[in-house]
């Protein structure tokens, strides 16, 4: 019974780390350098993401610099951001990259927020769906005898607390989200 509290709530623990990471590529307004996290760069021959070929630091809310250590690579770099579709224009002076962030309009933000919300909601179907599953685990395990009908009553709250408890910190993370995103 343990061994199944610990794999739900791994599994869970799981949904909500991808939630995280989906969030954390959500563009607020502010400068967040992992907007770069997914974008690679053909360096001779192997992709490479961009962040092992140069220093990438935020000296303002709304801009990024990025210093190839080679810069030879300038150009790649640029065009890779530009296919990545990330929202922003890069613009090189020869040595470094800049990606100025412009403040986002209330209509974007709106949208942002939207998108937000079904990202949450994704993640507590997610977390249900683990639920369920766990139920069902655990139904099946008192019919093949394996527990008891109080132990099946027990875990399945056990299965509920735990579903309680990441639907609310998916419920706040979200609305902290929210907040960010709506600030001007």
């Amino acid at each position: 019974m343990e061994d199944l509290l610990t794999e739900l709530e791994m599994s869970m623990e799981d949904a909500f780390q991808s939630l995280l990471k989906n969030f954390s590529k959500t563009r607020t307004g502010r400068a967040n350098t992992s907007a770069l996290d997914h974008i690679k760069i053909d360096y001779y021959g192997e992709k490479t993401p961009l962040k092992q070929l140069c220093n990438i630091s935020i000296p303002e809310p709304r801009l990024i610099v990025i210093q190839p250590w080679d810069k030879s690579i300038l150009e790649l770099i640029e065009k890779s951001i530009l296919a990545s579709n990330i929202g922003v224009t890069p613009e090189s002076d020869g040595n470094v990259v800049r990606l100025p962030f412009q403040p986002l309009t209330e209509d974007t933000r709106k949208e942002i927020v939207k998108q937000i919300k079904k990202m949450a909601e994704d993640a507590k179907i997610e977390i249900r769906n683990i639920r369920r599953d766990g139920n069902d685990t655990a139904k099946k395990m008192e019919k093949d005898s394996e527990i008891t009908e109080d132990d099946l009553k027990k875990v399945m709250k056990d299965i509920q607390d735990l579903t309680d408890t990441w639907i609310d910190k998916i419920s706040e993370t979200a609305k902290s989200k929210e907040t960010e995103i709506m600030e001007v």
